[in-house]
C-alpha cells in the first residue's frame, strides 16, 4: 500500500473531497499496457505515480481499440468523470469514455427486431462471427444462424472482410450486445 492517510494527508483529503460523476480535467502523463496516468490539474500530486488519475483501459473508450495510444497520447489533455477514489494506490479513478455518448445505445435507437442491415465480417471465431454493422457497432451472428443448413465452423460460409446481409434478431441495451442472424429467408440459401 501507498502509506495512507497520515503519510499524504494532503492527497488523501483531496481524494475524499471529490464527489462521483465530477469532471476532473488534466493531461497525460504516462501510458502504460493496463491503463492511463493524468496528471490533475487541481489538487495535489502523487508520491509514486507519474499522475494521482487513472483511467483504466476499459474506462479509455466505447469502440473496440488495439492499444491506449490509438485513443489518447502523452501530453494530451483530458476532462475525465470521476469514478472512485482508489484508497489502496491514493488515485482517482477516472472514465474518458462516460464524457461521451454511448455510440451503440444512439444505434440501437434507430433499429428494430426483425430489421435487415448490411455489414461486413470483422472476426470469425469458434461459435460465429461478428459483423459490423454501423461505425464501432459490432454484433454476433451465432454459428446456427450463419446458414439453413447445419454449419461446423464459420469459415464454411464467410470469410473475413464479406459483405453480408443480416437481420436484427436482439437487441441487449445493458449488456451492449447485438444479436443477428443470417437467416433472411428461405431462398438467401447459404
Amino acid at each position: 500500500m501507498m502509506g495512507g492517510r497520515s503519510e499524504n494527508p494532503e492527497l488523501w483529503a483531496f481524494l475524499e473531497s471529490l464527489h462521483r460523476g465530477e469532471f476532473l480535467s488534466g493531461t497525460v502523463t504516462a501510458i502504460e499496457r493496463f491503463g492511463v496516468f493524468v496528471a490533475l490539474n487541481d489538487g495535489p500530486g502523487h508520491p509514486v505515480f507519474p499522475g494521482v488519475g487513472f483511467i483504466s483501459l476499459t474506462e479509455l473508450s466505447w469502440r473496440r481499440f488495439e492499444a491506449a495510444t490509438d485513443v489518447v497520447q502523452v501530453g494530451q489533455h483530458l476532462s475525465c468523470e470521476f469514478l472512485q477514489f482508489d484508497t489502496w494506490n491514493l488515485e482517482a479513478r477516472l472514465s474518458l469514455k462516460a464524457t461521451q455518448p454511448d455510440p451503440f445505445q444512439a444505434f440501437v435507437d434507430t433499429i428494430a427486431v426483425g430489421q435487415r442491415l448490411p455489414g461486413q465480417v470483422t472476426k470469425l471465431i469458434p461459435f460465429g462471427v461478428f459483423v459490423q454493422v454501423a461505425d464501432g457497432i459490432e454484433g454476433l451472428v451465432h454459428l446456427r444462424e450463419l446458414a439453413w443448413t447445419p454449419v461446423d465452423t464459420p469459415a464454411d460460409v464467410v470469410r473475413l472482410g464479406d459483405e453480408i446481409t443480416v437481420v436484427v434478431t436482439e437487441i441487449d441495451r445493458a449488456r451492449r450486445r447485438l444479436s443477428l442472424s443470417r437467416r433472411l429467408d428461405s431462398s438467401a440459401g447459404v
